[in-house]
């Protein structure tokens, strides 16, 4: 199973470039695409997930012409969008129940098998009569993963699932959705460089409607070994290592000590270290930050 991206274009009517020419090629798994707010992303899973049309290009999916024919997409999608709502009073398994009503599973008794076995995989069930409106944020996020569930989707679109989560419900929702992955296409678009190292086999990068970087996690941060160098700086000596036209691509603060990354073929000067190269780091030197 395989999803083929080619050549998608965007541009609003406002004028902005959403999307400039996006291609990729999505095979089953965890696919991770890593970008800042702005960058293109919910425009592009957007347009995956047939909620709008691009100005230009195609999407194929083991067969299926995604843009021509959008009704035989969404009967194997699954979507979780980044603004998810939910009805605040009424109950997980209420809502469930009208959810794969509206999905096509008509007998009653079929449909409360389904609910129930998705409430206990993420591990809502011990609260599946409470009203949807006292549930934590992380409660909210596994329901929109039960939701986008109903149906057993060969495609599931997340995204920024774990913005405002805290570290325990991210660890919960990272071991959900790496047992999604393992036979189904998940595409997960967030802007948290821990979320595509953690979870995904497959990743891009995009900025500015563009795809900037595309392959796997750990070929991208090897892309880099022996490239990158650290050392740390007082914050008044900083610019002066920008003046020297020293690449930095990131600075950090580590027990309240200013440390810089500078990216070159060899040490810049005394006193600069190799660093192990991360996908954080990848990623901003993708984005020059």
């Amino acid at each position: 199973m395989q999803l083929e991206i080619k050549d998608l274009h965007k541009t609003y009517a406002n004028g902005k470039q959403a999307l400039k020419g996006i291609s990729l090629t999505i095979g089953r798994g965890m696919f991770g695409l890593l970008g800042q707010n702005g960058a293109g992303k919910s425009t592009l899973m957007r347009t995956i997930a047939t909620l709008q049309e691009p100005d230009k290009g195609s999407i194929m999916l083991d067969g299926i012409d995604v843009l021509r024919n959008p009704a035989d997409m969404r009967k194997i999608l699954g979507y979780l969008p980044q603004d998810f709502g939910v009805y605040q009073h009424i109950s997980a398994i209420e809502m469930l129940d009208h959810i794969a009503e509206m999905k096509g599973i008509l007998h009653a008794g079929d449909r409360a098998d389904i609910v129930n076995e998705l409430l206990l995989r993420v591990n809502l069930h011990h609260v599946r009569r409470k009203k949807l409106g006292t549930y934590s944020g992380g409660m909210k996020q596994r329901f929109g993963i039960a939701q986008a569930l109903l149906g057993s989707p060969k495609v599931i679109i997340v995204d920024e699932p774990t913005a405002g989560l805290d570290p325990l419900e991210r660890n919960r929702f990272y071991n959900l959705l790496s047992e999604i992955g393992e036979n189904t296409i998940v595409i997960l678009s967030t802007h948290i460089v821990e979320d595509v190292s953690t979870l995904c086999n497959d990743m891009a990068i995009i900025g500015d409607g563009q795809v900037l970087l595309y392959g796997k996690p750990e070929e991208i941060e090897q892309a880099l070994s022996g490239k990158l160098w650290e050392k740390v700086v007082s914050k008044e000596t900083l610019q002066e290592y920008r003046y020297e036209g020293m690449q930095i691509i990131s600075s950090r603060f580590h027990a309240g000590r200013l440390i810089i990354t500078v990216l070159a073929d060899a040490s810049p000067n005394e006193g600069f270290v190799a660093k192990t190269p991360s996908l954080e780091d990848a990623y901003f030197e993708q984005l020059k930050c």
